[in-house]
């Protein structure tokens, strides 16, 4: 089964070799799919040249082939050449079990602060795990939040927000440069990132040196 931004750049290219013979550019990709970046791009022709949907013509720019259209984008082009009145893949209702791409900045400590955003990756997520706003993703590198069931190696989804409340867990980011995942406390004067791990300490900053960046809003785990 395709994610939908594959789903929707097969059909884009398809679209583009039937009406002109050509492939789209990289950039063309891109805008038509609303991304950020070509390196998307990028990942998604690759997802779908190793499902055997694509393959890339040797020794030729911009060159490439549809091998098999999802069986879904089939039947909706048999049954457009016999009824007028099929709605555009564009006009249909998303799945329910539709899956959406959101940034991946990067590993974020749950020990001790690492600098988070150190690149910018995609990453597949089920739309259900996700409420409203803006969300990005966080490789966890470490066990501090082990008790929160937050283990090294999970994906933390953020809600990007700047506020927070008392025991929620947020992205903060310390003195303009390093980020970590902690529980937010206002101490006093003081704001204090709990750990979620008897083997390590509260940490405390003067507000000024504290900025949040989001909260979690779920997690996803691989299991190899």
């Amino acid at each position: 089964m395709l994610t939908r931004k594959q789903h929707e750049l097969i059909c884009f290219i398809n679209d583009r070799l039937s009406e002109s013979g050509v492939s789209p550019s990289f950039e063309e990709m891109k805008e038509a799919l609303d991304l950020k970046s070509k390196s998307g791009v990028h990942r998604l022709i690759s997802a779908l040249e190793e499902r055997e949907f694509i393959r890339r013509l040797p020794n030729r720019a911009r060159a490439l082939e549809v091998l098999r259209m999802p069986e879904r984008a089939e039947a909706r082009k048999k049954a457009s050449s016999t009824t007028a009145s099929v709605p555009n893949v564009r006009d249909l209702p998303p799945p329910a079990n539709d899956v959406v791409e959101i940034p991946l900045h990067g590993r974020i400590a749950a020990g001790v602060p690492i600098e988070a955003f150190e690149d910018s990756a995609m990453l597949a997520v089920p739309a259900a795990l996700l409420g409203s706003g803006e969300h990005y993703a966080l490789e966890v590198a470490g066990d501090s939040m082990i008790e929160a069931g937050i283990l090294d190696g999970d994906y933390a989804l953020i809600r990007r927000t700047e506020v927070a409340r008392d025991g929620e867990i947020v992205v903060a980011l310390i003195d303009e440069s390093e980020a970590t995942l902690k529980y937010f406390r206002r101490d006093g004067a003081m704001v204090r990132l709990d750990p979620a791990n008897p083997r390590y300490g509260p940490q405390r900053y003067h507000p000024g040196q504290v900025r949040v960046q989001g909260k979690l809003s779920g997690l996803l785990r691989r299991y190899d």
